[in-house]
């Protein structure tokens, strides 16, 4: 039987130092779960929720987590891990799984190779480095194990909006709104493998719920006309873990020559009528 939880977090190491994990993407990570509960926050969760119950129950496994809870809805009630761990921030207000553990994403309290599914449902734009959240997601997620990013995305309206926002230290304004490039970069370099691919909510950021309303047509025509513009993409990556292929010895034959393959192993004698034989010896008694 394996264990999940390790009372005592990995250190996390950038450079070959510890490193310390900040505070100030715990503070952000609380005031992203308010937003979520706000009309806006509520229209965006409630697309991807309904996006998650099409890719999580072809993602099989025993173990899942949730690095990170946003707003009041469980985003993993429709995964098919019979074991669900919901991980958040000490003193953050947050749907209860079935398990909770309080900690920070740069340091997760898990033993390597013990979770089969992890996700991460805008953890890496309100954290203090991205970059180790991935690796500890590596770390912790079981060989063909998966992955599943939600996050923002610059290249869209919402990205516009954030360019030219008065109060850019609003939530989610000042969160990192990483490029989807970049994220394929890092799981490449981690011998993740991506899977699928999708983008979310092609609606401008508005604050009018009946204007927002009246737009729900630019969700049905987005993946066709402007696929790369959604305000949020997901993907799926899958841990690659090399096997080892046996080098099979390569025989050398003996080479074998044609008259040498023909060639009888014994003659056989040839048969001579009694009659024959009678007269050669005759004949040599004359001579």
């Amino acid at each position: 039987m394996r264990t999940v939880w390790n009372p005592e977090p990995a250190a996390s190491t950038v450079g070959g130092s510890p490193k310390t994990p900040d505070t100030s993407g715990q503070d952000l990570r609380r005031l992203l779960c308010r937003w979520f509960d706000e009309p806006l926050g509520r229209s965006l969760q409630a697309i991807e929720s309904h996006r998650l119950r099409e890719v999580l129950p072809h993602l099989y496994g025993t173990t899942a987590l949730q690095l990170g809870c946003i707003g009041s809805m469980d985003l993993l009630d429709c995964c098919a891990a019979p074991t669900r761990i919901m991980f958040d921030l000490p003193g953050t207000t947050a749907v209860r799984a079935a398990a909770t553990v309080a900690g920070v994403p740069e340091a997760l309290p898990f033993d390597t190779r013990s979770l089969d599914l992890v996700l991460l449902p805008h953890t890496l734009e309100f954290c203090t480095d991205p970059h180790q959240v991935l690796r500890e997601v590596e770390r912790v997620l079981t060989p063909e194990g998966y992955a599943v990013i939600l996050g923002f995305n610059p290249f869209s309206l919402w990205g516009m909006w954030r360019l030219f926002a008065r109060r850019r230290e609003c939530i989610p304004w000042c969160g990192r709104f990483l490029q989807l490039l970049r994220i394929k970069d890092w799981l490449k370099l981690l011998d993740f493998e991506l899977t699928r691919g999708h983008m979310l909510y092609y609606r401008p950021p508005l604050r009018n719920q009946a204007i927002m309303d009246r737009l729900f047509f630019l969700d049905k025509v987005g993946d066709r006309w402007w696929p790369m513009a959604g305000a949020v993409y997901l993907l799926v990556a899958r841990k690659h873990v090399a096997g080892m292929i046996p080098l099979r010895p390569v025989w050398k034959g003996r080479a074998v020559l044609a008259d040498a393959a023909t060639r009888p192993i014994a003659r056989s004698k040839r048969h001579v009528p009694a009659g024959r034989v009678a007269r050669q010896e005759t004949a040599r008694g004359r001579g």
